[in-house]
């Protein structure tokens, strides 16, 4: 994703390089160095070596943002002939432009004997395209997968249940107390959506409409997605944003605290319990996109996993884990990978309970934020 102050200012700092929209704006030339002084360092987030496979392997990944030079040669250096048994989940924002979305879904169609995706809120901006509205560029790449022979609906493969769930974030998602005493520009200011993406006046991301509209799209599913309970005991959904709030760091954690309002949907945890059951599943998991913070978690019995390849600056700082474990197994030997990856703040939060009425902004933040 991306809000006005850029997602790699969103975490932790790590060898800040500011953009200067926020270095001139809000932060006092004093402070520049005191805040790269105190930055945080991730580890790396190490492959696993699963051995010789039995059967297809499955993988995510989201947020490859290949208008980037760096992450299209990414994309490109994936192994042409190691995945070809193997099953790519893509779990949205592959590319702003229409051409380097075609070209990004075919180089993973060449290298993955099935590829799945869900769209992400970049992959839907207008800029530079002569496109009515989102909705029609949306029509125009669930076409352009179609063609590509990239899956956008729920399907069994080699007795595996697939299901990409359609979603778009809304406000009320966000319902922990908001920090107090400090200026924190709107979402207008900060989220790129509200001005990349063009909606009819219909649709809006400020109450649950869009919310409703995109969900609405998995009830033309509901047949297959019953068949697949039925008839998989393994069975693994995907989004582009978050069904839960507690997938994404507490307020007083991000340099943008109000970024819980443009990152998740109730909708669908609603739809994925659904699915699972409402204590979850053991042989289930879920894969999301979006916050650009690697995650691997189980909440009320069901994983939860975030596997994003995200901006190249975030890579260099490991907002992400780095890029030597994408993209990311979750299925193997004809079983889910139950090893639960470090992820930085997943495993934090694994450590530490989560505490949202704490108002006390982390040093990191606070350093940014003058009351």
């Amino acid at each position: 994703m991306v809000v006005g102050f850029f997602p790699s200012c969103v975490s932790l700092p790590q060898e800040c390089n500011w953009p200067k929209y926020i270095s001139d704006r809000f932060i006092p030339k004093r402070d520049k160095k005191e805040i790269r002084r105190n930055y945080i360092r991730r580890p790396e987030i190490l492959p696993s070596d699963h051995g010789e496979a039995t059967g297809p392997r499955v993988f995510v990944l989201s947020d490859l943002h290949t208008d980037y030079s760096e992450n299209m040669a990414w994309v490109k250096c994936l192994s042409a002939v190691g995945y070809k048994k193997d099953i790519l989940l893509v779990a949205g924002d592959v590319a702003e432009m229409y051409k380097t979305f075609v070209l990004t879904m075919s180089l993973l169609r060449e290298r993955f004997m099935h590829v799945f995706y869900v769209p992400g809120n970049h992959d839907l901006w207008c800029r530079g395209e002569d496109y009515v509205d989102s909705i029609e560029k949306l029509n125009a790449l669930l076409d352009a997968c179609r063609r590509i022979g990239v899956e956008t609906g729920p399907k069994i493969v080699d007795g595996l249940g697939f299901i990409p769930l359609f979603s778009w974030y809304h406000e009320s998602f966000d319902r922990e107390k908001d920090i107090q005493g400090i200026y924190i520009p709107s979402l207008e200011m900060a989220c790129k959506d509200f001005h990349a993406c063009k909606w009819p006046d219909r649709l809006s991301s400020k109450d649950f409409a869009l919310a409703v509209y995109f969900d609405a799209m998995n009830e033309k599913n509901r047949i297959l997605v019953r068949d697949i309970q039925r008839l998989c005991e393994s069975i693994i959904t995907f989004s582009h944003f978050l069904p839960r709030q507690e997938l994404c760091p507490e307020k007083r954690m991000l340099f943008y605290p109000n970024l819980p309002k443009i990152i998740g949907s109730d909708y669908l945890e609603d739809r994925i319990r659904s699915i699972h059951g409402a204590n979850g599943s053991a042989t289930g998991c879920h894969a999301f996109g979006h916050t650009h913070f690697c995650w691997d978690a189980v909440l009320d019995g069901l994983r939860y996993v975030q596997a994003p390849l995200a901006y190249p600056r975030e890579r260099k700082r490991r907002m992400n884990g780095g890029e030597d474990w994408l993209p990311f197994c979750i299925y193997c030997n004809g079983r889910l990978n139950n090893q639960i990856s470090p992820c930085y703040w997943s495993d934090y939060y694994s450590r530490n309970k989560r505490d949202p009425e704490n108002m006390e902004l982390a040093p990191w933040v606070s350093r940014f934020y003058k009351r």
